[in-house]
Parts: structure tokens; C-alpha cells; sequence
């Protein structure tokens, strides 16, 4: 999605060297990927050498002055999301944005991880709901392939923020795959304010000074 398949991790004083996506390395990347001999090769740890390396990807990243930190993690409460939790507890973290489909076993999911967030003492910056309907290429029309909703009664119900619906759009799908700016390739797309809007609500709950 980024473009930096085959990128190499290096070791300066202050730690690792984050692989930069641009030119003016205005976004730096960390990822086990890099570490990795074959891209296609299983990481398989057991938990110590994992949580271990979570703390490593905090604390010894020579990662500079930030605007933000983004920490993209895959769904459940395992020990990786309390290795992340403990290793960013001391940079007093913003909070968590939860991520669900509009289907019962998802919204399920997201449900443990929204009381995971509460017995941590992780502030919820809101819940949005992906794939909420697939937006038809040629008439624009929206069909709720996944059902619709869920997301937002989750968050109605947990008492968090909402920030939006995003909908299937397959000029999103393949703005991913390519690697290409989706904000800057298609304005015109369904997803775009969608994206927008949510950013935007984020961006607003920013610390006056941290944006």
C-alpha cells in the first residue's frame, strides 16, 4: 500500500532507522516485514520474543520529532494489544480507533475490544464502520451488501463517539493496491468525504499544539 516492499532496516545511535514512504520523509514506517529474510516467510514467536519487539518498535525507533504515532493492530485482545498498551502507556497515547464491519460477528468482536479498552484504562476516540455498503461504479447507487448500522449501535451502545460510515468503493480497493494517493487520485469518489470527515473528527480531538 505504501510502496516499500523491499526496504531494509538500519541501525543508527539512536536505534533503528524507520523506512521512509516519501521524499521528504514526511511518514515513517516500521514493520517486522523489514525484518523479515523472504516477504512470504511465517513469523512464528511465541509471546516474549513478540511483546518484546513491540516495545523495541516504541522505544528503540529512532523515530524524531512526531505528529502522531499510529499503531495499526489486527483484531482481539491478545498480549500483543497489552504489550502495545504498556509500551505507549508512558507517551500518555490518545486513545484507540476501533474498526468494524456492519455484521453481528464482527460488531461481537469489536464489542470484547471495546471492554478490552475499558479494563486497560484506553480512551475510545470513536468507532467507524468499514465497509458499510458497496457503492456501484456506474450509477453511484449504494447497496448494504454487509447490512448496515451495526457499527454505530455498537457505539451508541458503548456510550464512544461514532466517526462514520466508509463504504465499499472499488477505486479505494485499487488506489490500496497500487500503492497510489487515494485522496489526491479520487476526490470524486463516495469514500473520499467519508475518509474525510472522519479525519477531520480526529484530528479535533488532537491536544491543542500535538496537530
Amino acid at each position: 500500500m505504501l510502496r516499500v516492499q523491499g526496504k531494509a532496516v538500519h541501525q543508527c545511535d539512536s536505534g533503528w532507522v524507520p523506512v521512509f514512504v516519501d521524499q521528504e520523509q514526511s511518514i515513517s514506517l516500521m514493520s517486522v516485514g523489514f525484518l523479515l529474510e523472504k516477504p512470504d516467510e511465517a513469523v512464528v514467536w511465541r509471546g516474549p520474543k513478540k511483546n518484546a519487539l513491540i516495545k523495541q518498535f516504541v522505544s528503540d525507533v529512532a523515530w524524531g520529532q512526531l505528529d502522531y504515532l499510529v499503531v495499526d493492530t489486527p483484531p482481539g485482545t491478545s498480549d500483543e494489544h497489552m504489550a502495545v498498551v504498556d509500551a505507549m502507556r508512558p507517551y500518555s497515547p490518545l486513545g484507540a480507533l476501533v474498526v468494524t464491519t456492519p455484521q453481528a460477528v464482527s460488531v461481537g468482536d469489536v464489542r470484547r475490544e471495546l471492554t478490552f479498552c475499558k479494563k486497560v484504562g484506553l480512551r475510545v476516540i470513536g468507532v467507524v464502520e468499514n465497509m458499510s455498503g458497496f457503492v456501484c461504479p456506474h450509477c453511484a447507487e449504494c447497496t448494504n451488501v454487509f447490512s448496515r448500522g451495526g457499527g454505530e449501535e455498537l457505539a451508541r451502545h458503548a456510550g464512544v463517539p461514532f466517526l462514520g460510515s466508509v463504504p465499499l468503493d472499488p477505486t479505494l480497493t485499487r488506489s490500496l493496491e497500487e500503492g497510489r494517493d487515494f485522496i489526491r487520485g479520487f476526490p470524486k469518489s463516495p469514500a473520499f468525504p467519508a475518509l474525510s470527515c472522519i479525519a477531520q473528527k480526529i484530528l479535533n480531538e488532537a491536544p491543542v499544539g500535538l496537530s
